[in-house]
């Protein structure tokens, strides 16, 4: 898989956030999802939309709102009168990369539903199980801003997402191209795949063969093993966030064209993977408090 093909098809729209896009894929590639926490308008549905077509990946977008159904997510069994039968309808949780808009703005019974799809990789209508494509990548946005009329993930639902990143605001020559350009939802169609499902799949497979030695999982446990015992911690990483630092780890060394992993990798995501599972006694930044615990644990040489 070529990912620098990837990030410049990507980057053609997703202008100056090759850093952004290279996490996305990181969390892809780990089988996991991904989070995005930021304000309205900063490219976050460009950004999904761009990395589908480029990877060549069916794309389907979701806009929660509180009257939302979990069936709206999953699909429902629709009377067929020609057969005679009950015909399943599959919702748009049946494609390759699913854009959960404004997560947090629907009811917790519907975010359950798409919380239960993302775990399982299944979605049970009827008492019948449907697999769901492979690869099956969920991308959820919330406004860490504004709250009203909307119910917050719990941590043990957060825990679900393998990393949370924002997009953040363009620097100022990046932003005066694109407001002097065309529209970033039109150039879109002129994306092209860089690289073919088959592919893209292939570089999943090989990413679980790269190594993680003895050492390197010492020190992702020693970090995750300081946020259990930090005073500023009520609730600590769970062993789901040790497993998610080490297959992104494995991830982020692949890409960076490695079949092992260092502890720079760790290091460089550690935040993002960690800090959206704890719960903190006060307001403090918890991806500087990640940062602060690395810088207490003994790197491996």
């Amino acid at each position: 898989m070529d990912i620098k093909a990837v990030v410049e098809e990507v980057s053609k729209i997703v202008r100056g956030k090759d850093e952004v896009i290279l996490r996305s894929l990181t969390c892809l590639l780990a089988e996991g999802h991904l989070l995005i926490e930021d304000v309205p308008g900063v490219g976050k549905t460009t950004l999904a939309l761009s990395l589908a077509k480029a990877l060549d990946l069916s794309f389907s977008r979701v806009q929660f709102t509180s009257d939302l159904m979990p069936s709206d997510i999953t699909g429902t069994s629709v009377y067929d009168q020609s057969k005679r039968e009950f015909v399943f309808k599959p919702g748009p949780i049946f494609n390759n990369v699913v854009l959960a808009d404004e997560i947090n703005r629907a009811t917790p019974k519907t975010q359950s539903a798409l919380l239960e799809a993302m775990a399982e990789r299944q979605v049970s209508v009827d008492g019948k199980t449907y697999n769901l494509p492979r690869p099956f990548f969920v991308i959820a946005t919330q406004n860490p801003v504004e709250h009203y009329g909307t119910y917050p993930l719990p941590e043990s639902q957060l825990d679900r997402f393998m990393m949370r990143i924002s997009v953040g605001y363009p620097d100022k020559e990046v932003e005066m191209e694109i407001i002097m350009g065309s529209d970033p939802l039109e150039e879109i169609k002129t994306v092209k795949p860089a690289v073919s499902s088959d592919q893209l799949i292939q570089s999943i497979e090989q990413t679980k063969k790269v190594f993680v030695s003895p050492e390197v999982g010492e020190f992702i446990h020693s970090i995750v093993s300081a946020t259990r015992n930090h005073p500023s911690v009520i609730l600590g990483v769970s062993t789901r966030g040790a497993i998610h630092l080490t297959r992104t780890s494995r991830a982020l060394a692949f890409i960076r064209g490695r079949d092992f992993v260092v502890p720079e990798d760790v290091i460089d995501l550690a935040p993002l993977v960690l800090s959206h599972r704890m719960l903190l006694r006060d307001g403090s930044d918890k991806e500087e408090l990640i940062r602060e615990i690395i810088r207490k644990v003994e790197v491996p040489r």
